[in-house]
Formats: structure tokens, C-alpha cells, sequence
């Protein structure tokens, strides 16, 4: 069961690796955005291959979460107005907010997977 896990999370996280990665394709965002996520991904990746670390998940887990609440400021404080909103805005913002719709799945995989590993 965990190695099925780990590659549901693993896909997972590719996709919204993807998403993500297209929302910070027009500069919209600050380079925070960017940094944030991309961090989040290495620790994801340090974790999946380290099977038998609690931190490692833990630290996916709490950045994961943190990335959440940090992609809803972005999302909301440099959404552009409506007549700076070309298409390629609007599809960067649109991937963006797909990829903040997808972490709670990645968050609750991730969860199980700490379950799995012998967490609380």
C-alpha cells in the first residue's frame, strides 16, 4: 500500500508541479510565489525518497499547508484588474488557482501517507 501511495502522491505533485509552474509563466506574481512552491516540491521529493523519515513527510506536510494559505494572498492580492487581464494573464491565473484547488488532495494523500509511515 505505500508504494502506492507514494506514486499517487508522486503524480499528484507532478500535475500540480505543472499548474504551478504555468501560473508563474507570465510574472504576475512576486518570485515568492515561485520560491515558495518550488521549496515545497524539494522537501516533497526528499520525503518521498526518504521511506522511512517522519520529519521529512511532517515538513512536506506543514509546507504544503503553508503553501496553501500563502497561494491565496498571492492569488488575491496580484489577481490583475479586469482591463490589465489579457489571455495569457488569465490563463496563468486560472493554472494557478487549478494548482491551489489540487494541494488539499495533495495534503490529505500526503497525510495518509504519514499515517502509513507510523505517525500519529
Amino acid at each position: 500500500m505505500q508504494t502506492n501511495c507514494c506514486r499517487l502522491i508522486a503524480n499528484v505533485g507532478w500535475v500540480v508541479f505543472v499548474l504551478f509552474g504555468r501560473g508563474c509563466m507570465n510574472g504576475i506574481f512576486q518570485a515568492s510565489y515561485a520560491w515558495g512552491n518550488f521549496s515545497v516540491l524539494a522537501v516533497g521529493i526528499w520525503a518521498i525518497v526518504q521511506r522511512d523519515s517522519l520529519d521529512a513527510i511532517m515538513m512536506f506536510l506543514t509546507g504544503l499547508l503553508l503553501t496553501v494559505l500563502t497561494d491565496i494572498i498571492h492569488i488575491s492580492v496580484f489577481y490583475p484588474p479586469n482591463d490589465y487581464l489579457t489571455d495569457v494573464n488569465r490563463f496563468s491565473m486560472g493554472m494557478a488557482i487549478f494548482s491551489l484547488l489540487l494541494k488539499p488532495v495533495s495534503c490529505y494523500l500526503v497525510y495518509r501517507m504519514y499515517q502509513e509511515r507510523g505517525g500519529e
